[in-house]
């Protein structure tokens, strides 16, 4: 045999792979080309509504498709709910086509780089810490508000003098009243458009921008504002013109069969004003369950919304309306689900660790976190939290940490003790009755793990914000122990904490058992801040275990439900599409049996009318996706059982895992510093000089003083070395920035600012000991 024919097939798979890779990259630039044009072309066409070019293409528009059965209902619905459902249908196609990308040991630049998306342009103000793209779209939006509020009004005032200038001037100030009432609630329903897409948590298209639901929110939270605005001055424009004539009760009591019906549309204004007051930053820190509660008016605020304005005008804001009635079903669907708790562990600073059982083909990321539900504690609270542990950690389990500091996590705590108890009183042979019964919601998080792409990363913790850190310091771990694509080769770990006692939260994680010759590939770094002590505790240096544990009685396919909407996307892509379709075939079935046999023209009965058409086409047509869904996970899990069984030995569970803990030194260099709180300018200055001309990632988990600090650095840094670079035409070193969720826990500004500025004990240690100490 010729020498070099062994190399053949391999030659040849690699040109297969090659022009696979061709073709797929095509296929996504071309989907890629084709979502931007639709998304451009529907947002202009909104932007130019208000004018007299873009009302001469909608009414053109109309009178080209009026005439179908649908009418004029289903001409608005194609024009402005259509896009934005014919997206999320290219979006599938396009994340299907994607798959999970790997990563590439050449994928890091040598030519650092800024992002829109990721480089802080405003730290301080209302806004938060806004990126170069949020900043773009806030400019937009205002622009927008400002252009739609300014044609529409000059529109106002020329139909008010052209065509009722003979009115006396009282007549004509409320007319040019309750005009630009009717304006300000157009401009209102557009930006409603909008509001429900940010909180779709398992949204494809979510998925197609990689924006997770945590960090979509504050998009949610402007948008509210901005629409209940509109919406608010839409209903005191009125409410002020029909004062001046006397006739405010008779308006507002009235219910128009043909027309706008007054009265629902003072409920949903009711129900939104709820929503909005009690979202505001100071009455949600002093009482979240309210805004938890008045935000579920929701459904009020919707449905009357749809009897005010009628089907056809409704239609102006559904299509995203109902991409939220999707997501919302599929969650409460996974819901339903108990998850057992395998095992449950309270460490001495306040932190509780659960392990949660999962099945095999649910795949998250690292940065996942998921919604909480203990039905012991409460039916109806939902909590959220970072997951603690890697996807690699464990194919059945995942684990997530817990702050004590709210009551609900008080009365966890408290019931994991109480269950620790009994069962250290129980006799060996019998099982304690007490269990915690959990439901969950996810995971979710980003759809690709950026993490994995930046070779030099520096993690940001405060507090409990550690735990999503824990999970990618495993995840690094293990795939360098796995050889499995992994970019980080550089880690620094900046943890700001209160006391010493959080310190053995490190220890939930045992590297050396992950990769055994870690400090070879990893070069690790933890400066650990303990800003309320000025000392090291007479414990510090000792192993401490859990106060309590428990261990509970595993149940058979008791794993969290896979129906969630950042999992399988061909499965989540055929329930948003069969379930668009199912509404088409519902509204045209209600049109041909029922509105035109009947003659139904009241505006608000066809408006509750589509509204239960949504409803019916989300359960009937999505449940059926649902339905097949699950089974196809049953038999997943019942195969991955089958194989799993006959090779039952190298699968570890959690609770025996936690025997092999803290079995050897950890080779990694940990500094703890006293007194003192992180200095960002040293820390930023000293990792830009080491790791010259990259991309440095920064990740940040902690309240937002810590978040504000960082991205202040990250700015003063990014800034100052462009400078730099335009006078000596150097390379340069970019801090690109993330944030991820703290738990949804509102950590002490004194967990970054020390009682003790100006104290600067530190201690180094190595391998587990200490070997040097100063002052």
């Amino acid at each position: 045999m010729d020498e070099n024919s062994g190399y053949e097939p391999l030659i040849l798979k690699e040109e297969g792979a090659n022009n696979k890779t061709l073709w797929v990259s095509l296929a996504k630039w071309i989907l890629r080309v084709v979502l931007w044009a639709i998304f451009i072309a529907w947002a202009a066409f909104i932007f130019l509504y208000p004018s007299d070019y873009g009302t001469d293409l909608y009414r053109k528009w109309s009178r080209a498709t009026s005439g179908t059965l649908f009418g004029e209902t289903g001409s608005i619905f194609l024009l402005f709910s259509g896009p934005i459902l014919l997206i999320a249908f290219l979006a599938t196609v396009y994340l299907i086509i994607s798959g999970k990308e790997e990563i590439h040991e050449t994928k890091t630049s040598r030519y650092p780089r800024f992002r829109l998306w990721t480089f802080p342009v405003l730290v301080d103000g209302p806004f938060g810490v806004v990126s170069a793209a949020e900043l773009i779209g806030i400019i937009l939006l205002t622009a927008y508000v400002i252009w739609a509020v300014s044609v529409l009004s000059i529109k106002n005032r020329n139909i008010v003098y052209s065509l009722f200038h003979h009115l006396p001037s009282k007549e004509q100030s409320v007319l040019m009243l309750e005009l630009t009432g009717l304006r300000l609630g157009l401009i209102g329903l557009f930006c409603l458009t909008f509001l429900f897409l940010p909180v779709a948590r398992g949204s494809v298209l979510l998925r197609l921008i990689d924006i997770p639901f945590e960090h979509a929110t504050r998009y949610h939270v402007w948008l509210g504002h901005l629409t209940m605005l509109l919406f608010t001055l839409h209903g005191l424009f009125y409410v002020i013109g029909w004062t001046i004539e006397g006739r405010l009760k008779q308006e507002l009591r009235d219910w128009k069969n043909v027309g706008i019906a007054n009265f629902p549309g003072v409920i949903s204004l009711l129900a939104g004003l709820l929503m909005w007051i009690t979202s505001l930053p100071g009455l949600r820190r002093i009482n979240f369950e309210l805004f938890f509660y008045t935000h579920q008016l929701y459904v009020v605020f919707v449905v009357f919304l749809a009897l005010h304005v009628g089907d056809f005008i409704f239609c102006f804001a559904a299509g995203g309306i109902f991409l939220f009635m999707l997501d919302r079903f599929l969650r409460f669907c996974q819901s339903r689900k108990t998850v057992n708790v395998l095992s449950a562990r309270c460490f001495p600073c306040g932190t509780v660790e659960l392990s949660l059982s999962k099945p095999e083909n649910l795949n998250y990321n690292a940065l996942g976190w998921i919604f909480l539900q203990v039905r012991e504690l409460s039916w109806l609270q939902w909590h959220p939290f970072s997951v603690s542990s890697s996807p690699l950690d464990g194919k059945h389990h995942l684990a997530i940490l817990i702050k004590v500091l709210g009551g609900w996590t008080a009365k966890l705590e408290k019931l994991i003790s109480s269950i620790s108890e009994e069962q250290l009183e129980t006799k060996p042979f019998l099982q304690p009755h007490s269990k915690i019964t959990a439901s969950i919601e996810g995971p979710y998080g980003h759809e690709s793990a950026y993490h994995l792409t930046y070779e030099h990363l520096i993690l940001v913790a405060g507090g409990i914000g550690i735990s999503p850190f824990l999970a990618i310091l495993s995840d690094v771990l293990h795939r360098i122990n796995d050889s499995k694509p992994c970019l980080p080769r550089n880690v620094l770990i900046v943890w700001a904490i209160k006391t010493s006692k959080e310190l053995p939260l490190l220890q939930t994680v045992d590297m050396k058992s992950i990769c055994p010759f870690f400090p070879d590939a990893l070069n690790l770094e933890i400066q650990t801040y303990v800003t309320r002590q000025t000392e090291p505790s007479l414990e510090e240096g000792h192993v401490m275990e859990p106060v309590n544990s428990s261990n509970f009685p595993v149940s058979k396919k008791c794993g969290m439900s896979v129906l969630v909407g950042t999992g399988h996307i061909l499965w989540s892509g055929l329930y948003v599409i069969v379930s668009t379709l199912g509404l088409v075939i519902t509204v045209y079935l209600l049109d041909i049996l029922y509105i035109n046999p009947y003659n139904i023209y009241y505006w608000w009965y066809k408006g509750l009318l589509f509204i239960a058409c949504m409803t019916i086409s989300v359960v009937l047509f999505g449940g059926l996706v649902i339905g097949l869904w699950h089974m196809w996970e049953r038999k997943t899990s019942y195969k991955e059982e089958c194989e799993n069984s006959t090779n039952t030995s190298s699968i570890v569970h959690p609770q025996e895992a936690q025997i092999h803990k803290k079995t050897g030194q950890e080779q990694y260099l940990n500094i703890i510093r006293y007194g003192q709180r992180p200095d960002f300018s040293e820390i930023f200055g000293t990792m830009a000089e080491r790791w010259e001309n990259f991309d440095i990632g920064v990740i940040v988990c902690g309240p937002p003083t810590l978040q504000t600090s960082v991205a202040k650095e990250c700015r003063k840094q990014n800034l100052n070395r462009i400078n730099n670079k335009s006078q000596n035409h150097s390379n340069i070193t970019i801090f690109i920035l993330h944030f991820e969720p703290s738990d949804g826990v509102d950590i002490s500004r004194e967990v970054v600012e020390s009682d003790h500025e100006h104290s600067d004990s530190w201690r180094v240690h190595i391998a587990g000991e200490v070997v040097e100490t100063g002052h």
